[in-house]
C-alpha cells in the first residue's frame, strides 16, 4: 500500500509535538509575573468553571450530531468526523502555542500612552508554561490559570468545527486538516487577543462587548464559512434529504445544554452574572425556536423539526454576546428578530444559489451579526450603550464589525487558497459521487 507524503509529513509533526514536550522546560507561575497566590483561589468559581468546562468540551460532539443528521447518507460520518476531530487537533495547538498568541502578553501598538494588543506573544505559556494552579491577576483571578486556559481551549475547538457545515460533502479531510490550524492559530487567536485580553485591540480600544464569544466565535466561523463556499464552489449535486432528523434533534439538545457553559460559564466565576447569563441563554433560544416555525408557517412552510432546531441554535448565537449584559425580557427580543434575520437570510436565493450546504452562513454568520449589533444597542453596564446614550459605544462596535467581517472574511480565503496549494481542498468527481463516508473514511452507515 503507497502511503502519501503529506500522512508521512503529519505524522513527523505529531511525533516531533510529543517529544518536543519532554525536553521543555517549565517556568514556575510567580506573583511577580502577574499571578495571585494560591489563597485567593474561590473554590465555588473552580467548581462552576469545571463544569462548565465540561459543557462546552459537549458542545463539539453536539454540533457533530446537529449537522450529521442535515446532510446525505453518504457523508454522514465525514461530516460528523470533521466536527469531532477538532476535539483532538486544536487542543493540541492550544497547549503547545495556541493559548500563549490568544492570552500572552499584547503585541501591538502604543497610542497616547496606551498598548493595544494584535496578539499574544508566542512564547509566554507556550506548552502551558506557567500555566498552573496559580490564578492570573487580570484574567480571571478566583480561579486556577490552568483551569482558564482549558475552559477557553473548548471555544477554540468548537469554532473551526461550526465551518465544517458549509462546505460539507466536498472537502477533502487533510486539507481540511491543514486549513483548521491554520485558521486557529492565524484567525481565531489573534481575534480572541484582540477582544478578551485586558489590553485587546477590539476590546480595551472599540470597547466591544462580546460577553461569551459572539464575535470572537461565532462571526469568525460564519465569515470563513462564506469564504470556503466561494473558494471550493458548488457541489455536483446540491440537492440532498437529511438523513436523519432525530440526530439533529440530539445534538440541538446538546448544544442547548452545553451553551449553559459556554455562556453561563464565561461570567469566569459563580455569581449572579452567571445566573443572570445562564437564563438569558435558555429565554433567547425559545423566542428562537418558537419564532422561526411561526415564521416558516406564515410563508406556507410547514412547521419542521428542522426548523425548530435551527431557530433554538440561532437563538443560542445571537444570545452569546449579550448573554450578562441584559435583561430576560430583552432576551425574548433577541432571538424573536435574530431568528426572523437569520430566517430570510437562510431562503434568500443569492446564498442559496453559492451552496452553503448547511447554511452555516444564515445561521452563524448572521446570527453573530444580529447580536452584535443588539448588544450595542441594549447592554447594560460599564461603557453605555446606545439605549442608554452611548452612542460612542455604538458606533465603535460599528466598526469593529466591519473589521471584524472583513478580517476573517479576507483572511479565510487567504487561508483556503494557501491550503489549496498545498493540497487540493476539494474531493474528485468521483469521490463526490460515491460519498466521502466511503472515499475519504473507507466507512458507511
Amino acid at each position: 500500500m503507497k502511503i502519501e507524503k503529506r500522512w508521512v509529513i503529519s505524522f513527523i509533526l505529531i511525533s516531533l509535538v510529543a517529544i518536543s514536550g519532554l525536553f521543555w522546560k517549565p517556568t514556575e507561575a510567580l506573583a511577580e509575573t502577574g499571578f495571585n497566590a494560591a489563597d485567593t483561589i474561590v473554590t465555588a468559581d473552580v467548581a462552576w468553571l469545571l463544569t462548565s468546562s465540561c459543557l462546552v468540551l459537549l458542545m463539539t460532539p453536539g454540533l457533530s450530531f446537529f449537522y450529521g443528521g442535515m446532510v446525505g447518507k453518504k457523508n454522514v460520518i465525514s461530516t460528523m468526523l470533521q466536527s469531532f476531530i477538532c476535539l483532538g487537533v486544536v487542543t493540541l495547538l492550544w497547549v503547545v502555542v495556541g493559548f500563549s498568541l490568544a492570552f500572552g502578553s499584547s503585541i501591538g501598538f502604543t497610542l497616547n500612552g496606551t498598548h493595544y494588543g494584535i496578539i499574544g506573544n508566542p512564547l509566554d505559556f507556550a506548552f502551558f508554561d506557567q500555566v498552573g494552579v496559580l490564578p492570573h491577576s487580570q484574567m480571571a483571578s478566583t480561579i486556577p490559570f490552568i483551569l482558564f486556559a482549558l475552559f477557553q481551549m473548548k471555544f477554540a475547538v468548537i469554532t473551526p468545527a461550526i465551518i465544517t457545515g458549509s462546505f460539507a460533502e466536498r472537502v477533502r479531510f487533510i486539507s481540511y486538516l491543514l486549513f483548521i490550524c491554520l485558521f486557529t492559530l492565524l484567525i481565531y487567536t489573534p481575534l480572541c487577543h484582540m477582544v478578551w485580553h485586558p489590553n485587546g485591540l477590539l476590546g480595551s480600544y472599540f470597547g466591544v462587548k462580546d460577553f461569551a464569544g459572539g464575535t470572537v466565535v461565532h462571526m469568525s466561523a460564519g465569515f470563513a464559512a462564506l469564504a470556503g463556499v466561494l473558494v471550493l464552489g458548488k457541489r455536483k449535486n446540491s440537492e440532498h434529504i437529511p438523513t436523519n432528523i432525530p440526530f439533529v434533534l440530539l445534538g440541538t439538545g446538546m448544544l442547548w445544554f452545553g451553551w449553559f457553559g459556554f455562556n453561563a460559564g464565561s461570567a469566569l466565576a459563580a455569581n449572579s452574572t452567571a445566573a443572570l447569563a445562564f437564563a438569558t441563554t435558555t429565554v433567547a433560544s425559545a423566542a428562537a425556536m418558537l419564532t422561526w416555525i411561526f415564521f416558516d408557517r406564515l410563508h406556507g412552510r410547514k412547521v419542521s423539526a428542522l426548523g425548530a432546531c435551527i431557530g433554538a441554535v440561532v437563538g443560542l448565537v445571537a444570545i452569546t454576546p449579550a448573554a450578562g449584559f441584559i435583561t430576560i425580557p430583552q432576551s425574548i427580543f433577541f432571538g424573536f428578530i435574530a431568528a426572523i434575520a437569520s430566517n430570510k437570510m437562510l431562503y434568500w436565493k443569492k446564498l442559496k444559489a453559492i451552496d452553503d450546504t448547511l447554511d452555516v452562513f444564515a445561521c452563524h454568520g448572521v446570527g453573530g451579526i444580529m447580536g452584535m449589533v443588539l448588544t450595542a444597542i441594549f447592554a447594560q453596564g460599564e461603557n453605555a450603550s446606545l439605549l442608554y446614550g452611548g452612542w460612542s459605544v455604538f458606533l465603535h462596535h460599528m466598526i469593529a464589525l466591519v473589521l471584524v467581517a472583513a478580517f476573517t472574511f479576507f483572511g479565510a480565503i487567504l487561508l483556503y487558497k494557501i491550503t489549496n496549494s498545498i493540497i487540493p481542498l476539494r474531493v474528485s468527481e468521483e469521490s463526490e459521487l460515491i460519498g466521502l463516508d466511503l472515499s475519504q473514511h473507507d466507512e458507511k452507515l
